[in-house]
């Protein structure tokens, strides 16, 4: 159930409640196709004195709109083709290359770009390497077969250029990302926020268990090979 509105009050805004109320309703006496269950006149007033009193509690979690917010981005990573030296190929060699030419990781990334006045920023593709004696500033095909996403929280300390450098280049210190094709998306998952892991076992749970097995297992071989005629 969603309550949704663009006049909240002072202390709502900004913010956004979940609460669990996955363990308030009573049982039918009587199936209903597969309903199984309803929420009793109590439950609905436990429900709504938990939205109004609008406080943390172990059904009740309160967060910033920001929370369930992400960025996804694009991770670009450069073709590399056998065979194929530094310098900018024009698109009708690349058409023709990519249908012929193998994929090599050794291989130099192919160039699309060259740039003579432009600042490198390897995180947003502009890279600065050496063509005929000089240095420039080029952007490198993509392999499209290389391409991958990734989701950065809204609240990501440093955005998208922190989270890219602590978890995508210390893997792939070649790849980089365009920020005019992030998209921003929102998603709220109950079950994550209300998670409640179930705890583990005692060693001596267990190895009962594996005694227990065992023992089992024991006389099964025993009565298959008791049955055997030699």
């Amino acid at each position: 159930m969603w309550v949704l509105t663009n006049r909240k009050p002072e202390h709502r805004r900004g913010k956004v409640q979940l609460i669990d109320a996955t363990k308030w309703f009573e049982p039918l006496r009587k199936n209903l196709g597969k309903k199984n269950c309803k929420l009793s006149d109590s439950d609905i007033i436990r429900i709504c004195e938990t939205f109004l009193a609008f406080e943390e509690t172990e059904e009740s979690k309160i967060f910033p709109n920001g929370a369930f917010g992400y960025r996804k981005v694009t991770v670009e990573r450069p073709l590399r083709l056998r065979g194929v030296e530094t310098g900018k190929v024009s698109a009708k060699e690349l058409k023709a290359l990519k249908e012929t030419a193998e994929r090599d990781e050794g291989a130099p990334p192919v160039t699309r770009k060259i740039h003579k006045s432009v600042a490198p920023d390897p995180l947003r593709g502009l890279f600065e390497t050496t063509i005929d004696g000089k240095p420039v500033v080029v952007e490198y095909e993509p392999d499209t077969d290389l391409r991958d996403t990734e989701q950065v929280p809204l609240l990501e300390d440093g955005g998208v250029d922190a989270f890219l450098e602590r978890e995508v280049l210390p893997y792939a210190p070649d790849a980089w990302y365009d920020p005019a094709g992030v998209k921003l998306g929102y998603e709220i998952s109950f079950a994550r926020e209300f998670y409640k892991p179930q705890p583990l076992r005692s060693l001596e749970e267990i190895r009962a268990d594996i005694l227990a097995l065992e023992q089992e297992t024991e006389g099964l071989i025993g009565e298959i090979v008791g049955g055997v005629k030699v």
